[in-house]
């Protein structure tokens, strides 16, 4: 279960960096303290209080703060956002558009990809 959660420690740096950040992410996302205690269902004392103290909020609220702002938990917390990895070239710009397809499309693009993917392994699986 570790694995799954690695465990990231932080200094009175970090939490002092979190004070600006958290000020920094709400007004880049254009939205007052009252509006996002308003989406995250605080009252904006408690936003206040974040912000002006480097407070990192409860847990509880790091999903919903780093939703209503558009960004990662780990960006919330100062980390940098991470990469995400597409296939490069021809299947990397058909993936993008894929993405953007219709859900029901896009179903009938993986029931069509699954048979080579699966037959893939098999022959890697063998040849091991």
């Amino acid at each position: 279960m570790q694995a799954a959660f690695p465990l990231i420690e932080y200094d009175d740096r970090d939490m002092a960096k979190a004070a600006s950040r958290l000020k920094d992410l709400r007004e880049a996302a254009g939205i007052s303290q009252r509006e996002l205690a308003r989406q995250i269902g605080e009252n904006p004392s408690n936003v206040q209080f974040w912000e002006s103290t480097g407070k990192i909020p409860r847990s509880d609220m790091l999903l919903p703060i780093a939703t209503a702002l558009g960004v990662t938990i780990e960006e919330l917390l100062g980390q940098s956002a991470p990469k995400r990895t597409r296939p490069a070239g021809r299947l990397g710009q058909l993936f993008e558009a894929a993405a953007k397809l219709p859900r029901r499309q896009q179903q009938k693009i993986v029931e069509l990809l699954e048979p080579f993917v699966r037959a893939q392994r098999r022959s890697t699986t063998k040849s091991s």
